[in-house]
């Protein structure tokens, strides 16, 4: 190491770019955390059936409500009405994902993980 570099191996103006980085990484977490707390206080909801089975969830996944119509209960069919609830189910838990990803997307501007540094 020559002298006045300071120990870093020639990378003099590397510990500034590092505490800018590592600002930026802060920053980025901290606004993903509210990105999330956000998210999973907002509530989304998907319908199958052409109105028939409702299911309404919080981002933290938790179902809040499943309404299901009268003329959805057919005892004859039960199978139909059991598809049309896990058809809900999957589209509300879609709707969820592509929120987060939204959110994940949003931050990063495509970086790739803070420019592909992780």
């Amino acid at each position: 190491m020559g002298k006045g570099r300071g120990g870093y191996g020639g990378f003099g103006g590397m510990p500034g770019n590092m505490s800018n980085l590592m600002k930026q990484a802060q920053r980025m977490q901290r606004e993903m955390q509210e990105k999330q707390e956000a998210l999973e206080q907002s509530e989304f909801e998907a319908t199958t059936g052409g109105g028939a089975v409702t299911v309404k969830m919080t981002g933290k996944r938790e179902m809040t409500e499943l309404t299901i119509s009268p003329e959805a209960v057919d005892p004859d069919d039960v199978e139909m009405l059991q598809d049309m609830v896990i058809s809900a189910v999957n589209e509300v838990l879609r709707k969820i994902d592509a929120a987060n990803e939204e959110n994940v997307s949003k931050l990063t501007g495509g970086m790739g993980g803070l420019g592909g540094l992780f």
